[in-house]
């Protein structure tokens, strides 16, 4: 580096380390998914999109898509590579890395028969990288200095960056609107386990509600294990997490389904596992911040197994009205974080610093 950063800078420094480096693992799986029908092309360039017309075929969202997409990774790795070489040349590696990316993901591509090389893609996927680089190079070192200020207010000083980033893709999970709600670590869509309790109405409904209030209490745990606040201040802050993920929620059923299917994560079920979980988070609150740990751990763990033994839903046909176009690779990405995510939370639970409380 050119410049000596604070122990503070450097800690927003490694916040910014494992967000870049989360979300090209998002693109790449997201770019590859559904990483089968691979196939040997013998005699054809994996490169020969860059010298073919652009497609005849394509939408404005499917433009806006692309860059949007890419506009975070640029964002994200202008500080990565900040942290060992000046901005402007910072700016220059995350334009260079990320097209890079591109390119090669581009090319992979040309050897899965489920999808077709862009050099449009590319185009729109290095301009997004751009435009998001520049937005971070023209706010500088206040970035980090302001992530900086912000961590030392509102986070606990050991081990929390991970924390932050597994919180951020909790609510990516949001965007699987056909789960249920909140209901992660469903391993059945990983290694097409078979279902094997029938569904009935009544079983259903109170293991919605105990998926839902479990989930609940182990995410709200989750983030105050992570915040450096007051005990009267954690609720609220907690609640206001959830309200964005709700939103998400309700955003992700108008959005990729239509507007009549925005709340219809609202079932009664959830409702009553929203109270309940509340409920039991506001109990736990009360207690020790050491014990935040052992109950979100538990919390997770004994709304998991649930998620893995409840029926499916014969009445819910979100997914057949959703699985088109570019959203199909991202229900895969959405699918494969939401699976995932209890078991690296606890991860991060155990790791956790206890100096931290």
């Amino acid at each position: 580096m050119t410049e000596s950063f604070s122990p503070a800078n450097d800690r927003a420094s490694r916040l910014f380390d494992y967000m870049a480096s989360a979300y090209a693992l998002l693109i790449v799986y997201a770019s590859l998914h559904p990483f089968s029908g691979w196939r040997i092309t013998e005699g054809l360039s994996p490169f020969l999109f860059l010298n073919t017309r652009w497609p005849l075929y394509w939408t404005f969202s499917d433009i806006a898509f692309n860059i949007l997409a890419y506009m975070p990774l640029g964002f994200l790795f202008v500080p990565f590579f900040r942290n060992w070489t000046r901005p402007k040349n910072a700016f220059i590696l995350s334009c260079v890395f990320c097209a890079a990316l591109s390119l090669c993901l581009e090319s992979l591509q040309t050897y899965l028969s489920s999808r077709v090389p862009s050099n449009l893609d590319l185009a729109c996927n290095a301009l997004g990288a751009f435009l998001g680089a520049l937005s971070a190079f023209r706010l500088g070192d206040r970035l980090i200095v302001g992530v900086a200020a912000l961590q030392a207010k509102f986070l606990v000083a050991h081990q929390a960056e991970a924390g932050v980033v597994l919180a951020a893709l909790w609510l990516l999970t949001q965007f699987s609107p056909e789960s249920i709600l909140f209901g992660t670590g469903n391993l059945r869509t990983l290694f097409e386990i078979a279902i094997v309790i029938p569904y009935a109405p009544t079983l259903f409904f109170a293991l919605e509600t105990a998926i839902v209030a479990l989930h609940t209490a182990a995410v709200g745990l989750f983030v105050s294990v992570l915040l450096h606040l007051r005990k009267r201040a954690l609720f609220p802050s907690i609640v206001v997490f959830f309200c964005v993920a709700i939103a998400l929620r309700s955003l992700a059923g108008a959005v990729l389904i239509d507007s009549a299917h925005a709340f219809s994560w609202m079932t009664p079920g959830a409702r009553l596992g929203l109270l309940c979980g509340s409920a039991l988070l506001l109990l736990v609150l009360v207690l020790p911040r050491a014990s935040h740990v052992v109950f979100a751990g538990l919390a997770l763990m004994a709304g998991t197994a649930l998620v893995n033994i409840v029926p499916t839903n014969p009445y819910s046909m979100i997914m057949d009205a959703w699985d088109q176009g570019h959203f199909l690779n991202f229900n895969g990405l959405t699918r494969l974080v939401s699976t995932l995510w209890p078991f690296l939370a606890l991860i991060v639970l155990i790791m956790m610093d206890r100096r931290s409380y």
